[in-house]
């Protein structure tokens, strides 16, 4: 029981001892300590193994004085063996210490020096089973039971503590390994991604060189088509501008070109106003000899004349130093010859009334001397008249129209004659010049009238100006070339033949395809008739050739004429063909008729003397027409298409005009006239009676003629 106390003594005094204090820290790795940190220190034993020791040495003496007592042992050796024993116990723990401590210090070497350190610390350990194995030096001594006990005890937990950290050791090495192969194996992988790294550092410095090349290479490539594209530019520029010059150069040239043109015209223009001012001055002049008009007069007139022929002198000899005429000069010129004509037109009308009044006092004579016989002649005209109306009672209506009508249809178709042979030379010509010029008037006058259309009234106007002052002698456009009709002197009458033909034509064809075509071209017509009489004189006598029914007259057929001479004296169409036919030869008598009616109604609506004359030719011609009408023998076909077409036309004028005595003259017609047509027409041809009389009844039944379609109102003047 004692020993087991002193055991546990011992273990107390093991445990309190600086080698029981050893604690293991499982946090070491994270904080970067050894494991064998605690092993740097040499062991040692405690103050109190002394005391165990002690005590041990004092029972042991006791227990073996009371041996010797008996003659076991003596006190000398029981001393000594105590003192050996403390000498070679403390000796041997030393040495255990300090062999302990050289493991201790050698076992912590340098981690990664390929274990080199846990070889040496191997080989340390016979050192220490040598040391602790090995007895004193100074002899051999004996211990006793518990003494051996004990030691034997110490040393057993001595080698089990020994062996503990064999194996820490080893454990430790092991993971030192580990760890060391770790480690290399993270350096190596470190340094293959350290090489990774640098070589993909590399690769991207030699990718941005290659960019910053590429960059410099695409903004070098950017410079040079931006240098390229302002080239480019600079060059359109320049060409443009080139361009622009040269067309700046070709515009001034056609300028200079139609200025250079415009003054030879107005020079030949301004020659042509010398030439006709000198030929009125000639006329002026002409008139100072023996005539009815005061001296006096003819006296200012002709000074007048010689100042304006001077001024148009005046601006010819500008001209001679090789300048063109201004505007302002042709201006002076034109100015002049209007008031020479004006003078032509005041002499004239001088000359006039001088006539008149010469005119009347002869007339004043023959008429006192007419009186007489008169008186004589009144019983034997008075016989005359009773006897033409008995007779007329007895034949009824006329084949023939009165001998007035036929008069005036003879001066006309003379008249026409005359103007045409007045040009006969100018038209035959052979000249090529005198050839160009005939056929440009012959444009300018028939061009215009072929455009004549309802496209609007300013259409209308344009087209009237123009044959205005182709007709009064001024220039106009032909062909792109001016011409003038004084540029010939036969080229006025040229001019007014053609186009009073071209007129007839024009209800020839084009009214009589559309009838509505017929105001427009009266329009135009009646204007022209209003301001040239002539032309008007003219249009009719190409009007009665083509249409003698416009007369009206139905020429008989003579005994020696033959069929196609007779049919062409009725207005047919004659070619190698044969006759026209029926349809045809209507047709073409509708378009005239139509025509002739509307020029009786219609005025043009810009003439300077509207309201102040009466039409050239108004509605007296339509009710003288249609009178005659009545009285000549109706013909098959015919006369009721006439007579429809006239009155559609120009019934409503009519009405208007005349009321009373019109609706009278249509009463007539529907009940005495159309029984003739009637009685005439065959079975085939019934159409155009049919419509005249039912036309006819329609009218008498609203007491009204409806306005024409086509006819040209006040708003068409507008536009």
């Amino acid at each position: 029981m004692q020993a087991d106390g002193l055991r546990w003594e011992t273990i107390e005094a093991l445990k309190n001892s600086p080698k029981g204090k050893l604690h293991y820290d499982p946090h070491w790795s994270e904080r970067g300590e050894d494991i064998l940190e605690g092993y740097h220190e040499s062991p040692s034993l405690s103050s109190y193994s002394a005391a165990v020791v002690e005590r041990l040495s004092s029972v042991h003496l006791q227990k073996s004085r009371l041996s010797s007592g008996s003659g076991e042992s003596s006190p000398g050796f029981s001393e000594e063996v105590h003192n050996s024993f403390s000498s070679s116990s403390i000796l041997s723990f030393n040495n255990r210490n300090n062999a302990l401590s050289t493991v201790s210090t050698t076992s912590p070497v340098k981690q990664d020096s390929e274990q080199v350190g846990s070889e040496a610390s191997i080989e340390t350990e016979p050192s220490l089973d040598t040391a602790l194995s090995s007895p004193p030096t100074t002899g051999l001594f004996l211990l006793s039971p518990k003494a051996m006990k004990t030691a034997g005890r110490i040393i057993r937990f001595e080698e089990e503590t020994k062996h503990k950290a064999k194996l820490a050791v080893r454990w430790r090495q092991e993971e030192q390994e580990k760890l060391v192969a770790a480690v290399v194996s993270s350096e190596s992988e470190q340094l293959k991604r350290f090489e990774e790294l640098m070589e993909l550092k590399q690769r991207q410095d030699l990718q941005s060189v290659r960019d910053m090349m590429d960059r410099e290479t695409k903004e070098s490539i950017g410079r040079q088509e931006k240098l390229k594209e302002e080239q480019r530019h600079r060059m359109k520029i320049l060409n443009l501008r080139l361009r622009e010059a040269e067309q700046q150069r070709l515009r001034e040239a056609e300028l200079e070109k139609q200025r250079q043109a415009e003054g030879r015209e107005r020079l030949r223009s301004l020659n042509s106003i010398q030439e006709e001012v000198l030929q009125l001055n000639q006329v002026l002049n002409a008139q100072q000899g023996p005539s009815e008009v005061p001296a006096q007069n003819l006296a200012s007139l002709c000074q007048r004349g010689n100042q304006l022929c001077s001024q148009v002198s005046e601006v010819v000899r500008k001209t001679t130093e090789g300048d063109f005429p201004s505007v302002e000069d042709m201006t002076v010129a034109e100015r002049a010859l209007h008031d020479m004509r004006a003078l032509i037109r005041l002499q004239q009308e001088e000359v006039t009334k001088a006539q008149e009044k010469k005119k009347k006092e002869v007339e004043l004579e023959e008429q006192r001397r007419k009186e007489e016989e008169q008186k004589a002649k009144q019983e034997a005209e008075k016989k005359a008249a009773d006897a033409a109306k008995e007779k007329a009672k007895k034949t009824g209506l006329q084949a023939e129209p009165e001998d007035s009508t036929l008069k005036w249809f003879k001066e006309l178709q003379d008249t026409a004659a005359s103007v045409a042979k007045s040009f006969e030379d100018f038209s035959s010509t052979k000249d090529p010049k005198t050839k160009k010029l005939k056929l440009e008037l012959m444009k300018a006058a028939v061009i215009p009238v072929s455009q004549i259309s309802t496209k609007s009234g300013s259409h209308l106007r344009e087209i009237f100006e123009k044959i205005e002052k182709l007709m009064s002698g001024k220039s106009v456009q032909s062909g792109g070339m001016t011409v003038s009709a004084t540029h010939h002197p036969q080229g006025l009458q040229f001019a007014s033949y053609k186009l009073a033909e071209k007129f007839v034509k024009q209800g020839e064809e084009e009214v009589a395809s559309h009838f509505e075509a017929a105001f427009p071209i009266a329009a135009v017509a009646s204007g022209v008739w209003e301001l040239h009489p002539a032309v008007g004189e003219l249009f009719l006598a190409h009007l009665h050739k083509k249409c003698p029914y416009s007369i009206p007259y139905l020429p008989q057929r003579k005994h020696s004429a033959s069929a196609e001479e007779h049919h062409r004296r009725l207005g047919y169409r004659v070619d190698d063909s044969g006759v026209e036919g029926e349809d045809s030869f209507l047709k073409r008598m509708s378009g005239m008729i139509r025509l002739y009616a509307a020029i009786i109604q219609i005025r043009w609506p810009y003439g300077s003397k509207q309201g102040l004359q009466p039409a050239p030719h108004g509605l007296n011609h339509g009710w003288r027409w249609l009178a005659q009408m009545l009285n000549l023998e109706p013909l098959a076909d015919t006369t009721a298409t006439l007579l429809f077409d006239f009155l559609e036309v120009c019934g409503n004028a009519l009405m208007k005009q005349y009321q009373g005595q019109f609706w009278k003259l249509i009463l007539l017609l529907k009940e005495e006239y159309v029984p003739r047509i009637k009685a005439v027409t065959s079975s085939g041809q019934m159409g155009s009676f049919i419509r005249l009389e039912q036309f006819l009844e329609t009218s008498l039944q609203k007491r009204q003629f409806s306005p024409p379609k086509g006819q040209l109102s006040s708003v068409f003047w507008r536009t």
